[in-house]
């Protein structure tokens, strides 16, 4: 069932398509809802449709802009990482409404589109852009990597973090990795000497709506060149594939490194969008 929503009325704008209503913004639980608009873009709404799961569904907020009895625009608001993360998808028109009224957070990291920014800009001040390519691999399509990974289970949560801990010393970008990836997820990776040297897992995997999102990829700087990252990355595909699991990653547009390893395995790009940390506009002039 379905939390009835505060709605908040809006004039309908003259330039959408004409409805019998008024736009209707306000919050929604009803899952069956949420998920049959997420379907209409399943491999760009893989870590929303992933956030219905139950451990999951308790840290989100989920908005709906309606106009016609439908919805037309969604912004999900996923409080279990630090910053918040907010997803959009939908029309423009929707966004500004919610973002206006109904959802309004300090601070957000936003995963949207491009035609999104324009509307995140006039309510937020925005950090660093960085454009992604979401990629996806069919089953028939994929082509694993020669060798063999190491399945790391729990006990292998603290050598991660060492890992990971070594992109953010050498100015490279951070691994968002927290145990209950671990835990919850597939990761692999490659052991010299009795430490961790290379690793991939999954940022999400969501069995009741058969997707999961690739993630975690990281080798030390000193054994990069090898074949490390490939050969894990392929083995956590493998493995959610031979789950009949929807797969998806992300990828920054000008890591050519990274894009080359998952063409390789049989990843292709599915479409473009925009991740960037903003903070609402009115708490920016407060500080200044």
């Amino acid at each position: 069932m379905s939390t009835k929503p505060s709605l908040y009325l809006f004039p309908e704008p003259h330039h959408l398509p004409p409805v019998r209503d008024v736009w209707r913004v306000g919050k929604l639980s009803d899952k069956g809802e949420l998920l049959a608009f997420l379907q209409r873009d399943r491999f760009y709404a893989a870590y929303a449709i992933g956030d219905l799961e139950p451990d999951f569904f308790s840290q989100c907020e989920w908005f709906t802009a309606k106009a016609g009895g439908r919805i037309q625009t969604l912004a999900l608001h996923f409080t279990g990482l630090d910053p918040h993360i907010l997803f959009t998808m939908g029309v423009s028109e929707g966004l500004a409404l919610i973002l206006g009224s109904a959802l309004r957070p300090e601070r957000a990291y936003f995963t949207v589109r491009s035609e999104h920014l324009p509307v995140i800009r006039a309510f937020y001040s925005l950090g660093e852009i960085k454009r992604m390519l979401r990629m996806t691999v069919h089953e028939d399509d994929f082509r694993p990597a020669a060798g063999k990974a190491l399945k790391l289970g729990p006990g292998y949560c603290s050598e991660l973090k060492r890992l990971y801990s070594l992109g953010g010393s050498r100015g490279e970008s951070v691994i968002a990795f927290s145990p209950y990836q671990l835990a919850q997820g597939v990761f692999y990776g490659i052991e010299k000497r009795g430490r961790l040297v290379a690793a991939a897992g999954t940022h999400l995997v969501a069995p009741t709506y058969g997707i999961a999102a690739v993630g975690n990829v990281f080798t030390d700087p000193y054994y990069r060149g090898r074949g490390y990252a490939t050969l894990c990355t392929g083995a956590v595909t493998e493995e959610l594939l031979s789950q009949g699991l929807d797969v998806v990653l992300n990828v920054q547009e000008g890591n050519a490194d990274a894009i080359h390893i998952y063409e390789k395995l049989g990843y292709r790009e599915h479409c473009r969008f925009i991740e960037v940390l903003g903070v609402r506009k009115a708490l920016a002039k407060s500080r200044a």
